[in-house]
């Protein structure tokens, strides 16, 4: 699951890209807010992770922009600005939640996952298509009520296929939902990714329309 974070202070960014990725998110990172549109018209993602206080522009302008463009995506604010005038003002802007700094990693990890939970039409904390069953605090997975055992890039791919069941997406889309702007990592292993997962769960359950990508379907 792929995710943008736009955060100026290194040191905390720093810390939420290792963070995030340890369970088991993609996290590409901006430290302005002027490439956040350009980023959202040529990439995909799951949700945004946004501060406010920006050093080329302020945090609401970006999301007001983003939205006035039409992108969907739920945005998460994270900031120091703790007034409740400052709050409304994101939430009537068009944010989906609001985070002040100073924070724990813990709550931001599960309203990260509302978030998610919501974009997918879920609102229990496991993700559930068909008989597959996700958690997205553990990063479990579950088939017909057996528990699979999947490496950290299988959960990354199923989860992906998962949370956008019913829609076809590029082997393009699955390398950057893995790897997101890394450019060292050169994946021609998606079909070897898929390949093990279908033999892992279901053969049936990831189908590839070829030439174009692969699909969970939502039954």
């Amino acid at each position: 699951m792929r995710i943008l974070l736009v955060e100026d202070d290194v040191m905390l960014g720093e810390s939420m890209v290792a963070s995030l990725s340890r369970r088991g998110y993609t996290v590409d990172w901006l430290q302005q807010g002027n490439g956040v549109e350009l980023a959202l018209n040529t990439e995909e993602f799951m949700a945004i992770i946004l501060d406010l206080t920006l050093p080329d522009t302020d945090g609401l302008e970006v999301l007001r922009r983003i939205r006035r463009a039409g992108h969907q995506l739920p945005v998460m604010i994270l900031t120091a600005r703790d007034e409740i005038n400052d709050r409304v003002k994101g939430l009537d802007g068009g944010a989906d939640d609001y985070l002040v700094k100073p924070f724990a990693l813990e709550e931001l990890l599960a309203r990260l996952r509302v978030l998610i939970r919501r974009r997918s039409g879920q609102t229990e904390t496991t993700l559930e298509v068909g008989a597959l069953t996700l958690s997205l605090v553990n990063n479990e997975v579950q088939y017909q009520g057996e528990p699979i055992k999947l490496t950290k890039n299988e959960f990354k791919i199923l989860a992906t296929l998962a949370t956008q069941a019913g829609r076809v997406l590029s082997k393009e889309k699955l390398q950057q939902a893995l790897h997101g702007w890394d450019d060292l990592a050169s994946d021609n292993a998606i079909e070897v990714h898929i390949h093990n997962l279908r033999k892992k769960i279901d053969s049936k359950l990831i189908k590839n329309i070829r030439g174009v990508g692969y699909i969970i379907e939502n039954s």
